[in-house]
């Protein structure tokens, strides 16, 4: 079987703000993305829950997500995820089974458990320290409200029977583990906690109990990705992520800067370069046949079913080139 030609491609997006940029500018670009994507038949496009970080503007999630499927035609469009302990499980239930009735079979729910921000947002949130040791109980709850029993006390009129696809993500082993005891569709984020991938992806196999919403394994894994036409090109374009990933270490705001021609006039010290290496291990960057090999590689060791990509190009129409060539690559694969 030909792996790279049989696996789903897809997208998850932070909707940067750029260095001189405004959050319209950053929304414009989203759906000009999502736009561009489903005409390359890419899967889904997702969105992830953020606050209160300065460069990142998708802390309204099911706000943008409403909008972009507006904006598009088939592609699937969801949350990369919305993090529900920020979140009474009703309001989810409602806000996502109102976005799957004007978007039939097109919206995915994929849910998280840490807080996606700062403890000071937590409180503005009014997260409770509790939140995380009670996601289990949680996502019980909001699996009730999507898929509720005759004579339920409180119903989300807005999402009964919706049958989104809900996914569990995650960073760690839990949520591995919860998604396959519980039968559900798996994303690890292995664009930025690389080192535990193989081990969430066994535990979650090797937990894999069918339900009525999935019958075997399916998982994604998040992949930073920037293709270019040569890998010196590539390279180059990178280090708009490598600042990126650098300014978030050190509590700095994320907006996107260009890209610089060397990345040693900015590192700090050794380790500094280090950490944002060892975050960005999984990134795959390089001309489309360095690209190429790289993902026959990736999926060779880990079997995935779909790759969902991280793309921070500076530029946004070689963001969308970054996209085609990818796509390219699949078709002729």
């Amino acid at each position: 079987m030909n792996r790279l030609a049989n696996t789903a491609f897809s997208m998850l997006d932070l909707v940067p703000v750029h260095d001189n940029g405004t959050l319209a500018q950053a929304f414009n670009n989203a759906v000009e993305l999502a736009q561009h994507l489903d005409s390359l038949d890419f899967t889904r496009y997702w969105l992830a829950e953020h606050h209160n970080i300065d460069g990142i503007a998708s802390a309204a999630t099911p706000v943008l997500i409403g909008h972009i499927a507006g904006k598009t035609q088939k592609i699937r469009v969801g949350s990369g995820g919305i993090m529900l302990p920020n979140h009474a499980p009703l309001i989810v239930a409602e806000n996502f089974g109102t976005l799957e009735a004007l978007y039939p079979n097109r919206i995915d729910l994929g849910i998280g458990r840490a807080p996606g921000t700062d403890q000071a947002t937590m409180r503005a949130l009014r997260r409770g320290s509790e939140g995380a040791e009670y996601f289990p109980q949680q996502l019980q709850e909001l699996q009730h409200y999507l898929n509720p029993a005759a004579k339920q006390a409180v119903v989300a009129n807005s999402g009964t029977a919706s049958n989104i696809p809900i996914w569990l993500l995650g960073s760690s082993l839990f949520s591995a583990q919860l998604a396959g005891q519980l039968g559900l569709r798996y994303s690890f984020a292995s664009h930025f906690a690389p080192r535990l991938l193989f081990e969430a992806m066994h535990t979650y196999r090797s937990h894999f109990k069918p339900s009525a919403s999935l019958a075997k394994p399916y998982f994604s894994l998040g992949v930073p990705l920037i293709v270019a036409p040569t890998d010196e090109e590539a390279r180059y374009l990178a280090t708009t992520s490598q600042q990126r990933i650098q300014a978030l270490f050190k509590g700095q705001s994320v907006r996107l800067k260009p890209p610089i021609e060397n990345m040693a006039q900015v590192w700090n010290s050794p380790q500094e370069k280090q950490a944002v290496d060892a975050f960005l291990s999984a990134a795959i960057i390089g001309s489309p046949q360095t690209v190429r090999t790289k993902l026959e590689a990736f999926l060779e060791a880990t079997q995935a079913n779909e790759l969902i990509f991280v793309c921070d190009i500076y530029d946004s129409e070689l963001r969308k080139r970054s996209f085609t060539l990818v796509n390219e690559l699949r078709q002729s694969a």
